[in-house]
This record gives C-alpha cells, sequence and structure tokens, in this order.
C-alpha cells in the first residue's frame, strides 16, 4: 500500500483493472437499453474529462466542446466510410476510424489554442462559441460531402464471431465505449498529477508568477487546449458509432451547455467529477421527459416542455450546486468521506496552524489572561548575560 501512495502509475493502473472488471460484470446485468445508456455515458466521460480539465486546471473556458466532438464524429464517418468502400471490416475499421476522429480535432484543438492562448475570459469563451455556430453552416455549404442538415449514416460492423452469434450488440458498443473512457481516464489522471498538471494549476492560480517561475504559459495552454479536443473528439466519434448516424442538430449549443454544466455539478476540475456529469447528461434528460408527462399540463405546453425542461433542470441544479456544494458532487462525497473518518478540515483563520496544533504557553504565563501571548505568542525571557537596550522615549543610564 505505501508503494502505490507513493507511486501514481501503478496506483491509476490499479484502479484502471479494477474500473474495468467492475464495469464489465454490470454489463452482463443490465437488460440492452441500460447498457446502451451506460455505453452513452462511456462516451459523455471522453468529453467531459478533457473538458474538466481544460476549464478547471488551466481556467479556460470553453462553450464549444460540443462542436469539437462533431468534429471528431464527422471525421468519423468519412473515414469509416472510405475504408469500408476499401474493403477494411471489424476492429481494424474501428480503431482506425476513431484516430482519425481524435487527429481531426487535436487539429482543430491546436489552432483554437494558439488564439485561445492570447485570450482570456469571455472573450475566449466567445471564441469557441462561434465554433458551435459555425458548424451548421459548414455543413449546409458542403452538403455533398457532409449531408447537409440530414448528416451521414455511419456503419457499424456488429460484434466479433468470436463472442457468438447471439451477443448482444448493445453490450458490445458498451464496451467499445466504456473501454475508451477508462483509458481516456488513466491518461488524464496520470498527466493532472504530474508536471504538465502542475504546470497547469500554476497558471490558473496566477499567470503571472507562473511565467516568472520559467512556465512557458502559451505552450502549456495550447497543449491542454489540444489534449481536451482529443478527448472530445474521441467521444464524438463513439457517438457516430452509438447513434449510427452523424447531423449537426445532434451537437448543437444546448449540447455544449450540457457538457459544461455537467463537469460543474459532477466536480469541477475532478475527473470522479466528470464521471458523474457524464452520468446526469443521460439521466436527468430521462427524469425531465417523465416528469414532463406526469405534469397536468395542455398539450400545447407540454411540447413547448419537451427538450426544454431537461435544460431547465440543469440550470436549477447548477444553481444550487454553485450555493451549496461549490465542490460539486465528488467535493459532497469526499467531504462525507472526511466526516466518516473524523477527519474534518481545519477551519480557515487568520493564522495557519501547524500540523501539532497551536502553541502550548509557556511556564509562568497565565494561558487565560487575554494578553498572555501576542500575534506571535510569549515574550521570551531576557538573557541576562544580554545588556538591556534603553528605548527610545526614557532617559539612558549608565554604570560607572
Amino acid at each position: 500500500m505505501a508503494y502505490l501512495r507513493t507511486h501514481t502509475l501503478p496506483r491509476h493502473l490499479l484502479l484502471a483493472v479494477l474500473a474495468a472488471l467492475l464495469l464489465l460484470l454490470l454489463t452482463y446485468l443490465l437488460p440492452p437499453y441500460r447498457n446502451y445508456q451506460l455505453a452513452t455515458a462511456g462516451a459523455y466521460v471522453c468529453a467531459t474529462a478533457g473538458l474538466t480539465v481544460l476549464v478547471g486546471l488551466t481556467g479556460q473556458l470553453s462553450l464549444g466542446h460540443g462542436a469539437l466532438m462533431a468534429t471528431g464524429a464527422y471525421a468519423y464517418a468519412l473515414v469509416s466510410d472510405k475504408l469500408v468502400d476499401g474493403g477494411t471490416t471489424g476492429i481494424p475499421l474501428l480503431v482506425v476510424s476513431l484516430v482519425a476522429a481524435i487527429l481531426a480535432t487535436m487539429v482543430v484543438g491546436f489552432v483554437l489554442g494558439l488564439a485561445g492562448a492570447r485570450l482570456h475570459g469571455p472573450y475566449l469563451a466567445g471564441l469557441t462559441l462561434t465554433l458551435v455556430i459555425v458548424v451548421p453552416a459548414i455543413t449546409t455549404t458542403f452538403a455533398g460531402t457532409l449531408g447537409g442538415d440530414q448528416g451521414l449514416s455511419v456503419t457499424v460492423d456488429p460484434p466479433p464471431v468470436g463472442l457468438g452469434a447471439a451477443f448482444p450488440f448493445e453490450r458490445w458498443q458498451a464496451w467499445i465505449t466504456l473501454t475508451a473512457a477508462i483509458l481516456t481516464v488513466f491518461v488524464l489522471a496520470n498527466v493532472v498529477h504530474g508536471r504538465p498538471g502542475r504546470q497547469m494549476r500554476a497558471i490558473r492560480d496566477d499567470e503571472v508568477a507562473a511565467r516568472l517561475s520559467g512556465i512557458d504559459v502559451a505552450r502549456t495552454k495550447v497543449g491542454a487546449f489540444v489534449l481536451s479536443a482529443a478527448t472530445a473528439g474521441l467521444g464524438g466519434g463513439l457517438l457516430a458509432v452509438l447513434t449510427q448516424s452523424v447531423a449537426p442538430g445532434a451537437f448543437s449549443l444546448t449540447f455544449s451547455l450540457f457538457l459544461l454544466m455537467a463537469v460543474v455539478i459532477g466536480g469541477l476540475g475532478s475527473l470522479a467529477g466528470a464521471v458523474w456529469g457524464a452520468i446526469l447528461i443521460v439521466v436527468l434528460p430521462d427524469l425531465a421527459d417523465s416528469l414532463a408527462e406526469a405534469m397536468p399540463v395542455s398539450s400545447n405546453l407540454a411540447e413547448r416542455l419537451d427538450g426544454n425542461l431537461a435544460i431547465g433542470v440543469f440550470g436549477l441544479i447548477v444553481i444550487g450546486v454553485m450555493l451549496a456544494v461549490p465542490g460539486g458532487i465528488q467535493g459532497l462525497l469526499v467531504a462525507l468521506v472526511r466526516r466518516l473518518r473524523g477527519r474534518r478540515p481545519a477551519a480557515s483563520g487568520p493564522a495557519d496552524v501547524g500540523p501539532a496544533g497551536p502553541a502550548a504557553p509557556g511556564p509562568g504565563v497565565d494561558a487565560d489572561r487575554p494578553d498572555a501571548s501576542g500575534p506571535s505568542g510569549p515574550e521570551p525571557a531576557a538573557d541576562p548575560a544580554r545588556p538591556r537596550t534603553p528605548s527610545s522615549g526614557s532617559p539612558s543610564t549608565t554604570t560607572e
């Protein structure tokens, strides 16, 4: 255990293996529809994990991650179509198409990162927001290649023959996306706990101080944007595998806001919080639809609530989380675990207290007196071997 505490890579590897085994068992216990939902959450984890690193660690606000996922999805659709025409099938078709989706999105992320390295706050958010607006226009302009508003169909091969003819397709989809999600979180966890993660946090806390300490701020920001874009492209390619189609309407501004709100609710800057946020993206819309159906409203109002109630619920939850639990779901869970273990965080005060607590008053000092010790503790006793220095307000005395 001591070895795992001091070595990050083996600890993360062990956690990844345990998560894979647990999720493998879960896919055998869930029905097909729940496996499909689990697969969708796995695709969202790839996007939310990269987004929480970008926003939570470097402080770069992005409202365009839905467009980055659309880039990955369209790249997957175009490359897989060419590979199918060339006779490529099975696992090579899946892997090569996903790699193409990642590379294409990394190029877009690099361009955005170069521009974003000079922008801050709402200006960077506005830059990424334009990407969400540009994607539908591009699909309409190049409708012959990208399919316009109807989008493109995606060819997905059935599960390998070795798994059996009766192997559920939804379980196979869950295996694909969950494997990608575990690898994504594993890579990002090592980045976050390594030197790049420390540099990102330094830039987030104080960009000027980080630059003075020798950190290349521009390169770190661009690298964070490229890394986040790569994971978003992977998530977009996985969504193309799940839906077997790609259309611009699936990656709207609302979807980008869902991603951002999910990482805030889950716990900004936390990879575990990104997982919670991805689960919320899958679960909350279904709950909102069930709530809308149960509400005794007219059919006209029900049509207006359809699709809009979910984002309203998300917004209310974000407000509640920011007011009550700023650390999100993951921060709340960590606080509960600390309370159960009896490790309550120390109360913040005007001065820091060391691990051993405040110093006890010295011998002969009345601890009940309010002036027993000043801000720096009790006054030290005078050294008899050292002559007293006369104060500035008293006359000096000389001893002959």
